[in-house]
């Protein structure tokens, strides 16, 4: 008996997301921002109110420690371009992606996506799964929706990761005092 593709991917994705679900639960708002190091991507407030992110072109060495607010802006913007190219719109560049702001907001921003994405997954076959895609790779690179969701996996699963270490280190850096 062969096992359709999309069924493990929809497995592994199911088993990140209820991973990440431990993390999101014990965020507070203040774990947001903090910087465990002198040299860290957050992101900030413009003089429009707006928050915009630490970015380079050229990924700059070292590299930047970001912070779980970078992390989460950075999940919206990969996430909502993966959603978007199953959808057939066109990539947004990281500019036009607005994080919400720490806590709740973004907390909702992920649910949704999380929403969007499952919804997705549900609707995929495995013929679809055969379809080229151009994020996050270059247009005709050979790669398939099957790649993309394997990407969106690999991807979230390391986020995770990097927010959940991220959050065990505030907390053992600042225990709570009852």
């Amino acid at each position: 008996m062969s096992v359709p593709v999309g069924v493990p991917l929809r497995w592994q994705f199911d088993l990140t997301w209820e991973l990440f679900t431990y993390h999101l639960a014990r965020l507070e708002p203040a774990d947001f921002h903090w910087e465990p190091a002198a040299h860290c991507w957050t992101v900030r407030r413009a003089p429009d109110g707006r928050w915009v992110p630490d970015w380079a072109d050229t990924e700059p060495d070292p590299v930047p420690v970001p912070t779980i607010s970078w992390l989460v802006w950075h999940i919206g913007w990969w996430w909502g371009n993966a959603v978007g190219q199953l959808r057939g719109h066109p990539v947004r560049p990281h500019t036009d992606v607005d994080w919400p702001g720490a806590g709740e907001p973004a907390l909702s921003w992920l649910r949704d996506l999380d929403t969007q994405w499952r919804d997705l997954l549900d609707r995929i076959t495995d013929a679809d799964l055969d379809g080229a895609v151009s994020f996050p790779w270059p247009a005709g690179s050979g790669y398939t929706v099957a790649h993309l969701v394997a990407w969106v996996n690999s991807e979230l699963m390391k986020n995770v990761a990097e927010i959940g270490q991220l959050r065990l280190l505030r907390a053992a850096a600042h225990p709570s005092t009852g």
